[in-house]
């Protein structure tokens, strides 16, 4: 016969949180596109001159992200919602990585990606960080360096991604599975696109300083966070039957 006391038991050994993987992921992306979307409201109502002021001074209509959250209150709206979304981001990168060591126990160059794939993501997650919590007024070239790191990062963590799901592709059974990998190639690719066409914005804007340009590159801004996001959202396939649970360690019984 088993002692229990009044804190002892068989609930002992439940899990303390049982949450869906899938509204983990929805709600982890949710943070960081919920404070996007406020910091964008909040400068183009209240902080329209300052977010959209440009150094030739040329009509600008939409605030770079930068400007946006480099304002008050935008900015701590920011880093808010951005310091909750990046620790459920880090434990993600480990279960990816995980999963990943499970599918390619047996295939080395796949298993070596795997690890280059959680380094990027865990790169990403910090130069998002940086990025957050340095604004563009308080020191620019650290803000500028936690930008390039986390656009070539998240880059390089999208493309080794789709390389990775491309030999799952082969062998998945599920139907989600493979409409993972088919968003996420989609996602990569517009990525991709939209982060070319800011780039060439941005470079025509500092060089001829035409009406509207900046505006065109503040939109290319967007939709390269959006679709980062969006990729990110694809675990809601991958992970869809999973649950994210937190327990006490199982301990020893006593009869």
């Amino acid at each position: 016969m088993m002692l229990q006391g009044p804190y002892g038991g068989l609930d002992k050994d439940k899990p303390l949180l049982r949450l869906p993987f899938t509204h983990f992921a929805v709600g982890t992306v949710s943070l960081a596109l919920a404070g996007l979307l406020a910091c964008l409201v909040i400068s183009l109502m209240f902080h329209f001159e300052d977010s959209t002021y440009t150094h030739c001074h040329v009509p600008n209509y939409l605030p770079s992200i930068s400007a946006s959250i480099s304002l008050v209150p935008e900015r701590y709206i920011w880093r808010c919602c951005i310091g909750l979304h990046s620790a459920p981001r880090y434990l993600v990168a480990v279960v990816y990585f995980s999963s990943y060591r499970g599918r390619f126990a047996r295939r080395l160059q796949e298993l070596l990606l795997s690890g280059v794939v959680l380094l990027c993501s865990l790169a990403e997650n910090t130069g998002l960080l940086l990025l957050t919590y340095v604004a563009s007024t308080e020191s620019y070239s650290v803000h500028k360096n936690g930008f390039i790191v986390f656009i070539a990062s998240s880059q390089l963590h999208m493309l080794f991604t789709c390389r990775l799901w491309h030999v799952i592709k082969r062998h998945c059974l599920h139907p989600e599975e493979l409409t993972s990998y088919r968003w996420k190639i989609r996602l990569f690719m517009f990525n991709i696109s939209c982060c070319l066409a800011a780039v060439y914005f941005f470079r025509r804007h500092n060089e001829y300083c035409e009406e509207g340009i900046y505006t065109l590159f503040a939109l290319c801004e967007y939709m390269v966070v959006l679709s980062n996001m969006a990729f990110h959202l694809t675990a809601f396939w991958d992970f869809g039957s999973k649950e994210v649970m937190v327990a006490t360690q199982p301990e020893d019984k006593h009869y």
